[in-house]
């Protein structure tokens, strides 16, 4: 099989689950992955030739494209803010709109030295390993009830070179004297917990439906907030006098989750959208 005989089959296969430029964006992503080969490659190497062992390796991953298994657990990593991390079906696929709360975190502290950081719900590290990696003179810690997703975490830690203090625990029941870590205090704990309600699963994309951890999308209609809850009351105890924290939010939810931030007496409360000009965001400051 060529390189334009592959191109054209996954064309052929494809275009019509995802349309062609995000076909011709996978298909480019998987040759540099794979074989090294740059898309001008496609076009000045087409009738290359590829062995057999490659072709049967691309025919597997066709037919996993064509069940709509995201690209990024496919090829085992993706980019976030610059870096590479790897990731598998125990840990969501990392968002754009995350990147841009990891950002609103390093913009309002890339000045500050000696500062402590909690990650809470850390998944695959990347909020964690961004701001490890942004902010140097930061001690970073991060908690996931996953075992399987911090084992994920740690390799991104140490593919990024950053040094990661990291828990096992539910924010749900997790104490300080129980975590390890009874003698910090923190100035910014960040979260980005599972805030889908099940009755908007309608409105995931079937990918990520499919395929992606429901551990970490998914709250129960009738107490939507409770990951929410658990944090402001950890963060209440252990946040520093004027501490920050920082939550991704479920757009719907808006109000309710600033509503809470004022139940525990944070003050200064921004809420912020995201590129995609959702209410997705939100920054409370510690009285």
């Amino acid at each position: 099989m060529t390189l334009k005989e592959l191109q054209n089959q996954f064309h052929k296969d494809l275009d019509a689950i995802y349309g062609k430029q995000e076909v011709r964006s996978f298909l480019s992503l998987l040759l540099e992955h794979y074989l090294g080969l740059k898309p001008i490659d496609l076009v000045l190497k087409s009738e290359t030739s590829i062995f057999k062992s490659e072709e049967i390796k691309f025919t597997n991953i066709l037919e996993r494209l064509k069940h709509e298994e995201p690209i990024q657990y496919i090829i085992g990593e993706t980019e976030f803010y610059g870096l590479k991390l790897k990731v598998n079906p125990s840990t969501l696929i990392p968002r754009p709109e995350t990147e841009e709360l990891a950002d609103w975190i390093i913009y309002n502290y890339k000045n500050q030295e000696n500062i402590s950081i909690l990650d809470i719900g850390t998944g695959s590290g990347c909020i964690a390993v961004t701001l490890a990696n942004y902010l140097p003179n930061a001690k970073v810690y991060a908690l996931d009830v996953s075992k399987e997703a911090l084992e994920i975490a740690r390799l991104n830690a140490e593919l990024n070179k950053v040094e990661i203090e990291f828990i096992e625990a539910s924010i749900l029941n997790a104490k300080l004297s129980k975590l390890g870590i009874c003698n910090t205090a923190f100035d910014v704990i960040v979260s980005n917990p599972p805030y889908v309600r099940k009755q908007e699963s309608s409105e995931i994309k079937s990918n990520v439906l499919n395929h992606e951890p429901h551990l970490a999308l998914f709250v129960k209609n009738d107490d939507p907030l409770v990951f929410y809850k658990a944090i402001c009351n950890f963060a209440v105890h252990n946040l520093k006098p004027q501490g920050s924290l920082y939550f991704e939010i479920n757009q719907y939810l808006r109000v309710d989750t600033k509503q809470l931030l004022s139940q525990f007496e944070f003050e200064n409360i921004e809420l912020r959208k995201d590129m995609f000009g959702k209410d997705r965001m939100l920054k409370a400051i510690k009285s």
